[in-house]
Protein backbone atom coordinates (compact mmCIF):
# COMPACT_ATOMS: atom_id res chain seq x y z
CA UNK A 1 0.00 0.00 0.00
CA UNK A 2 0.82 3.38 -0.63
CA UNK A 3 1.90 5.75 2.08
CA UNK A 4 2.08 9.07 0.10
CA UNK A 5 -0.80 11.80 -0.08
CA UNK A 6 -3.03 10.58 -3.14
CA UNK A 7 -3.31 13.94 -4.36
CA UNK A 8 0.25 13.68 -4.98
CA UNK A 9 0.21 12.46 -8.05
CA UNK A 10 4.23 12.11 -9.00
CA UNK A 11 5.12 10.81 -5.40
CA UNK A 12 2.15 8.48 -5.62
CA UNK A 13 2.91 7.15 -8.74
CA UNK A 14 6.68 6.92 -8.42
CA UNK A 15 5.58 4.82 -5.24
CA UNK A 16 3.42 2.57 -7.02
CA UNK A 17 6.33 2.26 -10.30
CA UNK A 18 8.60 1.24 -7.11
CA UNK A 19 6.27 -1.22 -5.59
CA UNK A 20 5.67 -3.02 -8.99
CA UNK A 21 9.29 -3.28 -9.47
CA UNK A 22 9.69 -5.08 -6.42
CA UNK A 23 7.48 -7.38 -7.36
CA UNK A 24 3.85 -5.82 -6.50
CA UNK A 25 0.84 -7.27 -8.45
CA UNK A 26 -1.82 -4.95 -6.85
CA UNK A 27 -1.22 -1.66 -5.01
CA UNK A 28 -4.06 0.01 -2.64
CA UNK A 29 -4.29 3.81 -2.33
CA UNK A 30 -5.94 5.53 -0.08
CA UNK A 31 -9.07 7.68 -0.80
CA UNK A 32 -9.92 9.44 2.16
CA UNK A 33 -10.92 13.19 0.67
CA UNK A 34 -11.82 14.58 -2.04
CA UNK A 35 -8.50 15.38 -3.77
CA UNK A 36 -7.59 12.15 -3.50
CA UNK A 37 -9.88 10.74 -5.73
CA UNK A 38 -9.41 13.90 -8.19
CA UNK A 39 -5.52 12.07 -7.43
CA UNK A 40 -6.16 8.76 -8.75
CA UNK A 41 -8.46 10.12 -11.55
CA UNK A 42 -4.84 10.82 -12.53
CA UNK A 43 -3.01 8.10 -11.36
CA UNK A 44 -4.79 5.21 -12.72
CA UNK A 45 -4.18 5.43 -16.68
CA UNK A 46 -0.61 5.81 -16.10
CA UNK A 47 -0.15 2.68 -12.92
CA UNK A 48 1.55 -0.15 -14.07
CA UNK A 49 -0.33 -2.36 -11.94
CA UNK A 50 -4.25 -2.53 -10.98
CA UNK A 51 -5.33 -0.07 -7.99
CA UNK A 52 -7.60 -0.59 -5.56
CA UNK A 53 -9.09 2.72 -3.73
CA UNK A 54 -9.05 2.04 0.13
CA UNK A 55 -12.15 3.72 1.77
CA UNK A 56 -12.94 4.45 5.23
CA UNK A 57 -15.88 6.04 6.92
CA UNK A 58 -17.42 8.06 3.80
CA UNK A 59 -19.22 6.06 1.02
CA UNK A 60 -19.13 8.48 -1.36
CA UNK A 61 -15.42 8.57 -1.78
CA UNK A 62 -15.99 5.11 -2.67
CA UNK A 63 -18.48 5.88 -5.80
CA UNK A 64 -15.89 8.54 -5.91
CA UNK A 65 -12.81 6.22 -6.58
CA UNK A 66 -14.85 4.24 -9.32
CA UNK A 67 -15.80 7.28 -11.08
CA UNK A 68 -11.83 8.13 -10.71
CA UNK A 69 -11.31 4.05 -12.65
CA UNK A 70 -9.74 2.28 -9.83
CA UNK A 71 -10.04 -1.64 -10.34
CA UNK A 72 -11.29 -2.44 -6.83
CA UNK A 73 -12.42 -1.10 -3.81
CA UNK A 74 -11.76 -2.05 -0.28
CA UNK A 75 -14.58 -1.45 2.47
CA UNK A 76 -13.66 -1.63 6.16
CA UNK A 77 -17.05 -3.16 7.62
CA UNK A 78 -16.18 -1.53 10.98
CA UNK A 79 -16.17 2.34 9.83
CA UNK A 80 -19.00 2.33 7.09
CA UNK A 81 -22.10 0.90 8.63
CA UNK A 82 -25.21 2.09 7.53
CA UNK A 83 -26.57 -0.60 5.28
CA UNK A 84 -27.70 1.76 2.63
CA UNK A 85 -25.14 3.14 1.99
CA UNK A 86 -22.95 0.06 1.83
CA UNK A 87 -25.74 -1.38 -1.03
CA UNK A 88 -25.41 1.81 -2.65
CA UNK A 89 -21.76 1.63 -2.81
CA UNK A 90 -21.94 -2.60 -3.87
CA UNK A 91 -24.91 -1.49 -6.64
CA UNK A 92 -22.49 0.63 -8.09
CA UNK A 93 -19.39 -1.63 -8.50
CA UNK A 94 -21.99 -4.30 -9.51
CA UNK A 95 -23.07 -2.04 -12.51
CA UNK A 96 -19.08 -1.29 -13.25
CA UNK A 97 -18.29 -4.94 -12.65
CA UNK A 98 -15.76 -3.98 -9.86
CA UNK A 99 -14.83 -6.29 -7.34
CA UNK A 100 -14.83 -5.38 -3.55
CA UNK A 101 -12.28 -6.35 -0.67
CA UNK A 102 -14.34 -6.72 2.80
CA UNK A 103 -11.70 -5.69 4.95
CA UNK A 104 -12.72 -6.66 8.55
CA UNK A 105 -9.89 -5.49 11.11
CA UNK A 106 -9.86 -6.01 14.94
CA UNK A 107 -8.87 -2.57 15.68
CA UNK A 108 -11.88 -1.08 14.15
CA UNK A 109 -14.71 -4.18 14.73
CA UNK A 110 -18.48 -2.96 14.82
CA UNK A 111 -19.08 -2.48 18.64
CA UNK A 112 -22.28 -4.44 18.88
CA UNK A 113 -20.06 -7.78 17.04
CA UNK A 114 -17.16 -7.14 19.44
CA UNK A 115 -19.27 -7.29 22.35
CA UNK A 116 -21.64 -9.78 21.32
CA UNK A 117 -18.95 -12.11 20.96
CA UNK A 118 -16.46 -10.67 24.31
CA UNK A 119 -14.06 -9.27 21.87
CA UNK A 120 -12.30 -9.22 18.38
CA UNK A 121 -12.60 -13.21 18.51
CA UNK A 122 -11.84 -15.00 15.35
CA UNK A 123 -15.76 -16.03 15.47
CA UNK A 124 -16.33 -11.91 15.54
CA UNK A 125 -14.43 -11.03 13.10
CA UNK A 126 -15.74 -13.62 10.76
CA UNK A 127 -19.17 -12.51 12.13
CA UNK A 128 -18.19 -8.93 10.37
CA UNK A 129 -17.64 -10.04 7.17
CA UNK A 130 -20.68 -12.77 7.03
CA UNK A 131 -23.05 -9.12 8.03
CA UNK A 132 -21.23 -7.12 5.17
CA UNK A 133 -21.86 -10.54 2.47
CA UNK A 134 -25.52 -10.12 3.34
CA UNK A 135 -25.91 -6.67 2.40
CA UNK A 136 -24.01 -7.36 -0.30
CA UNK A 137 -26.08 -10.55 -1.63
CA UNK A 138 -29.46 -7.92 -1.13
CA UNK A 139 -28.47 -6.46 -3.69
CA UNK A 140 -27.00 -9.10 -5.87
CA UNK A 141 -23.30 -8.40 -5.47
CA UNK A 142 -21.14 -11.29 -5.53
CA UNK A 143 -17.32 -10.40 -6.62
CA UNK A 144 -16.32 -10.24 -3.03
CA UNK A 145 -13.08 -10.73 -1.92
CA UNK A 146 -12.37 -10.94 1.85
CA UNK A 147 -9.82 -10.45 4.40
CA UNK A 148 -9.90 -10.79 8.48
CA UNK A 149 -6.73 -9.13 9.97
CA UNK A 150 -5.39 -8.29 13.44
CA UNK A 151 -2.01 -7.87 15.22
CA UNK A 152 -2.17 -10.82 16.99
CA UNK A 153 -0.94 -13.46 14.40
CA UNK A 154 -3.25 -16.32 16.59
CA UNK A 155 -6.27 -14.84 16.12
CA UNK A 156 -5.44 -14.24 12.61
CA UNK A 157 -4.44 -17.45 11.75
CA UNK A 158 -7.68 -19.19 13.49
CA UNK A 159 -10.11 -16.68 12.27
CA UNK A 160 -9.08 -17.05 8.45
CA UNK A 161 -9.09 -20.64 8.97
CA UNK A 162 -12.75 -20.27 10.93
CA UNK A 163 -13.44 -17.60 7.40
CA UNK A 164 -12.10 -20.25 5.04
CA UNK A 165 -14.66 -23.09 5.87
CA UNK A 166 -17.28 -20.93 6.24
CA UNK A 167 -17.63 -19.02 3.28
CA UNK A 168 -16.38 -19.85 -0.78
CA UNK A 169 -14.83 -16.46 -1.53
CA UNK A 170 -11.30 -15.58 -2.34
CA UNK A 171 -9.29 -14.38 0.66
CA UNK A 172 -6.65 -11.72 1.05
CA UNK A 173 -4.13 -12.57 3.72
CA UNK A 174 -2.52 -10.31 6.37
CA UNK A 175 -1.45 -9.36 10.15
CA UNK A 176 -2.21 -5.86 10.31
CA UNK A 177 -0.34 -3.71 12.04
CA UNK A 178 2.70 -5.86 12.23
CA UNK A 179 4.93 -2.89 12.94
CA UNK A 180 8.61 -2.11 12.16
CA UNK A 181 11.42 -4.43 11.35
CA UNK A 182 12.11 -7.15 12.35
CA UNK A 183 9.51 -8.12 14.41
CA UNK A 184 6.87 -7.03 11.65
CA UNK A 185 8.34 -9.26 9.03
CA UNK A 186 8.33 -12.17 11.72
CA UNK A 187 4.67 -11.74 12.63
CA UNK A 188 3.55 -11.23 8.89
CA UNK A 189 5.49 -14.39 7.70
CA UNK A 190 4.03 -16.95 10.41
CA UNK A 191 0.57 -15.70 10.23
CA UNK A 192 0.77 -15.39 6.17
CA UNK A 193 3.07 -18.65 5.70
CA UNK A 194 1.01 -20.94 7.84
CA UNK A 195 -1.99 -19.90 5.89
CA UNK A 196 -0.29 -19.82 2.66
CA UNK A 197 1.62 -23.74 3.32
CA UNK A 198 -2.29 -25.20 4.25
CA UNK A 199 -3.32 -24.00 1.08
CA UNK A 200 -5.66 -21.17 2.14
CA UNK A 201 -5.31 -17.58 0.99
CA UNK A 202 -5.37 -16.03 -2.72
CA UNK A 203 -3.70 -12.72 -2.54
CA UNK A 204 -1.53 -11.65 0.45
CA UNK A 205 -0.31 -7.87 1.90
CA UNK A 206 2.90 -7.60 4.66
CA UNK A 207 1.72 -4.22 6.56
CA UNK A 208 5.01 -3.29 7.95
CA UNK A 209 6.42 -0.05 9.64
CA UNK A 210 8.76 0.19 7.07
CA UNK A 211 9.09 1.93 3.61
CA UNK A 212 5.99 -0.06 1.79
CA UNK A 213 8.70 -1.30 -1.07
CA UNK A 214 9.49 -3.41 1.75
CA UNK A 215 6.18 -5.21 2.07
CA UNK A 216 6.75 -5.94 -1.66
CA UNK A 217 10.21 -7.58 -1.21
CA UNK A 218 9.17 -9.29 1.67
CA UNK A 219 5.99 -10.74 -0.20
CA UNK A 220 7.41 -11.53 -3.15
CA UNK A 221 10.47 -13.65 -1.46
CA UNK A 222 7.71 -15.34 1.20
CA UNK A 223 5.69 -16.55 -2.05
CA UNK A 224 8.95 -17.76 -3.85
CA UNK A 225 10.05 -19.65 -0.46
CA UNK A 226 7.03 -21.37 -0.80
CA UNK A 227 7.16 -21.96 -4.60
CA UNK A 228 3.88 -20.22 -4.76
CA UNK A 229 5.70 -18.25 -7.48
CA UNK A 230 8.19 -18.02 -10.13
CA UNK A 231 11.76 -17.45 -8.32
CA UNK A 232 12.45 -13.40 -9.93
CA UNK A 233 14.78 -12.62 -7.01
CA UNK A 234 18.22 -13.30 -5.71
CA UNK A 235 17.87 -16.86 -2.33
CA UNK A 236 21.26 -16.18 -0.85
CA UNK A 237 21.75 -18.75 1.81
CA UNK A 238 25.17 -18.71 3.55
CA UNK A 239 26.58 -20.93 6.76
CA UNK A 240 26.77 -19.97 9.92
CA UNK A 241 30.33 -20.41 10.36
CA UNK A 242 31.88 -22.32 12.55
CA UNK A 243 35.55 -23.27 13.83
CA UNK A 244 36.52 -23.98 9.97
CA UNK A 245 35.44 -20.23 8.66
CA UNK A 246 38.25 -18.52 6.70
CA UNK A 247 36.91 -15.18 6.32
CA UNK A 248 33.68 -12.86 8.37
CA UNK A 249 30.94 -14.98 6.34
CA UNK A 250 28.03 -12.17 7.93
CA UNK A 251 30.11 -9.48 6.27
CA UNK A 252 30.84 -11.32 3.11
CA UNK A 253 27.09 -12.70 2.79
CA UNK A 254 25.98 -8.97 3.70
CA UNK A 255 27.94 -7.73 0.78
CA UNK A 256 27.03 -10.42 -1.60
CA UNK A 257 23.25 -9.76 -0.38
CA UNK A 258 23.56 -5.77 -1.64
CA UNK A 259 25.98 -6.74 -4.45
CA UNK A 260 22.72 -8.52 -5.91
CA UNK A 261 20.13 -7.62 -4.65
CA UNK A 262 19.13 -4.88 -7.37
CA UNK A 263 20.72 -7.18 -10.44
CA UNK A 264 17.25 -9.20 -11.16
CA UNK A 265 19.31 -12.31 -11.01
CA UNK A 266 16.97 -15.36 -9.80
CA UNK A 267 19.36 -17.47 -8.47
CA UNK A 268 20.68 -19.51 -5.42
CA UNK A 269 23.57 -18.21 -4.34
CA UNK A 270 25.76 -19.74 -1.36
CA UNK A 271 28.36 -17.91 0.93
CA UNK A 272 30.20 -20.25 2.57
CA UNK A 273 33.74 -19.71 5.37
CA UNK A 274 35.57 -22.48 4.40
CA UNK A 275 36.44 -24.95 1.26
CA UNK A 276 36.84 -28.18 3.04
CA UNK A 277 32.75 -28.82 3.03
CA UNK A 278 31.46 -25.43 0.96
CA UNK A 279 30.92 -26.69 -2.41
CA UNK A 280 29.61 -30.09 -1.34
CA UNK A 281 27.39 -28.83 1.17
CA UNK A 282 25.73 -25.99 -1.01
CA UNK A 283 25.94 -27.84 -4.43
CA UNK A 284 22.37 -27.79 -5.32
CA UNK A 285 23.22 -24.36 -5.01
CA UNK A 286 23.43 -22.27 -8.92
CA UNK A 287 26.14 -20.27 -7.31
CA UNK A 288 28.22 -19.74 -4.62
CA UNK A 289 32.03 -18.68 -2.95
CA UNK A 290 33.86 -20.67 -0.56
CA UNK A 291 36.91 -19.19 1.35
CA UNK A 292 40.17 -21.00 2.15
CA UNK A 293 43.69 -19.22 2.42
CA UNK A 294 43.11 -15.92 1.46
CA UNK A 295 41.08 -17.27 -1.98
CA UNK A 296 37.23 -17.66 -3.10
CA UNK A 297 36.62 -20.99 -4.31
CA UNK A 298 33.95 -20.26 -6.96
CA UNK A 299 31.63 -22.97 -8.04
CA UNK A 300 28.74 -23.73 -9.89
CA UNK A 301 26.26 -26.63 -9.05
CA UNK A 302 28.88 -27.54 -6.42
CA UNK A 303 31.39 -27.61 -9.17
CA UNK A 304 34.41 -25.13 -8.38
CA UNK A 305 34.96 -22.86 -11.78
CA UNK A 306 37.58 -20.86 -10.78
CA UNK A 307 39.88 -19.88 -7.90
CA UNK A 308 39.94 -15.79 -7.23
CA UNK A 309 41.74 -13.66 -5.01
CA UNK A 310 39.62 -13.53 -1.58
CA UNK A 311 39.58 -9.49 -1.80
CA UNK A 312 38.01 -10.11 -5.31
CA UNK A 313 35.19 -12.93 -4.02
CA UNK A 314 31.66 -10.71 -4.02
CA UNK A 315 32.84 -9.32 -7.76
CA UNK A 316 33.28 -12.91 -9.00
CA UNK A 317 29.87 -13.98 -7.45
CA UNK A 318 28.06 -10.97 -9.39
CA UNK A 319 30.43 -11.10 -12.28
CA UNK A 320 29.54 -15.38 -12.72
CA UNK A 321 25.72 -14.67 -11.81
CA UNK A 322 25.25 -12.37 -14.85
CA UNK A 323 27.13 -14.61 -17.00
CA UNK A 324 25.02 -18.02 -16.04
CA UNK A 325 21.88 -15.55 -16.87
CA UNK A 326 23.40 -14.72 -20.40
CA UNK A 327 24.62 -18.06 -21.33
CA UNK A 328 23.12 -20.79 -18.79
CA UNK A 329 24.92 -23.12 -16.41
CA UNK A 330 25.95 -25.49 -18.38
CA UNK A 331 27.51 -23.29 -20.59
CA UNK A 332 29.53 -21.93 -17.50
CA UNK A 333 30.18 -25.20 -16.27
CA UNK A 334 31.78 -26.36 -19.71
CA UNK A 335 34.08 -22.94 -18.74
CA UNK A 336 35.15 -23.67 -15.87
CA UNK A 337 39.30 -22.85 -14.84
CA UNK A 338 41.79 -25.88 -16.07
CA UNK A 339 42.69 -27.07 -12.42
CA UNK A 340 40.30 -24.90 -10.63
CA UNK A 341 39.02 -27.92 -8.76
CA UNK A 342 42.40 -29.58 -8.49
CA UNK A 343 43.81 -26.11 -6.49
CA UNK A 344 40.70 -26.11 -4.31
CA UNK A 345 41.18 -30.20 -3.28
CA UNK A 346 44.88 -28.84 -2.16
CA UNK A 347 43.60 -26.43 -0.31
CA UNK A 348 41.22 -28.33 1.39
CA UNK A 349 43.61 -30.73 2.66
CA UNK A 350 45.73 -28.47 3.56
CA UNK A 351 43.25 -27.24 5.54
CA UNK A 352 42.53 -30.82 6.92
CA UNK A 353 46.04 -31.20 7.94
CA UNK A 354 45.84 -27.62 9.76
CA UNK A 355 42.55 -27.99 11.53
CA UNK A 356 42.57 -31.56 11.70
CA UNK A 357 38.58 -33.26 11.03
CA UNK A 358 37.34 -31.93 13.84
CA UNK A 359 38.17 -28.49 13.73
CA UNK A 360 35.22 -27.74 16.35
CA UNK A 361 36.68 -29.27 19.05
CA UNK A 362 33.44 -31.63 19.27
CA UNK A 363 35.57 -34.93 19.98
CA UNK A 364 37.48 -33.89 22.71
CA UNK A 365 33.86 -32.54 24.19
CA UNK A 366 32.18 -35.83 23.91
CA UNK A 367 35.06 -37.23 25.49
CA UNK A 368 34.58 -35.19 28.67
CA UNK A 369 30.91 -35.62 28.73
CA UNK A 370 32.04 -39.73 28.76
CA UNK A 371 34.32 -38.92 31.76
CA UNK A 372 31.37 -36.82 33.63
CA UNK A 373 28.66 -39.41 32.67
CA UNK A 374 30.98 -42.04 33.61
Amino acid sequence: MTTTKTADVDGTLSQVYALAAAGADIVRCTCNEEEAAEGLAQIVPRSPVPLVADIHFQYKLALAAMEAGVQALRLNPGNIRKPEQIKTVAREAKDRGLPIRIGVNAGSLDPDIAQQHGGATPEALVASAQRELAYFADVGFEDVKISVKSSNVPVMIDAYRLLSDTVDFPLHLGVTEAGPLPGGLVKSTVGIGTLLAEGIGDTIRFSLTADPVEEARAGRQLLETLGLRERKGLDLIACPSCGRAEVDVIRVANDAQDALADRNIPLQVAVMGCVVNGPGEAREADLGIAAGRGKGHLFVKGKVVRVVPEAEMVDALVDEGERIMAEGIEARLAAADDGAEAEAERTREELLQIQGTDANAADEKIDKIREIAD
